[in-house]
């Protein structure tokens, strides 16, 4: 398996992984190219795909904003789970975010995620239930669950 930073030119392919993974929220803005393309440019070498040959494994999407971490999209391909590769992504995000000088990392599952929330519960990310997650819309957009 050969773990690389993500570019814009492995879109297509962690598009159809994305449309292809259950139980994961997407929507027409931040997630198409030109909104990966900017996530990408602001947060350079924080973002990670796992190819085997011309295969894509498996992807993950981060940021910061200089004072936390956000792990906005993760995902491997049916075939690949249970092999070490969400780990291993998750492993070079969190490495790549400490070496920004971030100090803690935050991320969103559905509840309906049963098989996600294990997984980030086998990672160390705990359930924060003295909080509300809010959010408003500042512009139209588009939901594309899976």
């Amino acid at each position: 398996m050969d773990y690389r930073q993500m570019t814009i030119k492995d879109y297509d392919s962690v598009w159809a992984l994305w449309m292809s993974s259950k139980n994961m929220g997407f929507n027409d803005r931040d997630d198409s190219r030109e909104g990966i393309a900017k996530l990408l440019e602001r947060n350079p070498g924080l973002s990670f795909v796992a190819m085997d040959g011309d295969t894509l494994a498996g992807v993950i999407l981060s940021g910061q904003d200089g004072r936390r971490g956000y792990i906005y999209h993760l995902a491997v391909r049916a075939s690949y789970r249970r092999q070490g590769v969400g780990t291993k992504l998750v492993e070079l995000c969190l490495d790549a975010l400490k070496k920004e000088g971030i100090h803690k990392a935050a991320l969103l599952v559905f509840h309906r995620n049963e098989a996600g929330n294990a997984f980030w519960e086998r990672q160390g990310f705990s359930v924060r239930e003295d909080i509300a997650y809010r959010n408003r819309l500042l512009s139209p957009l588009r939901r594309i669950d899976t």
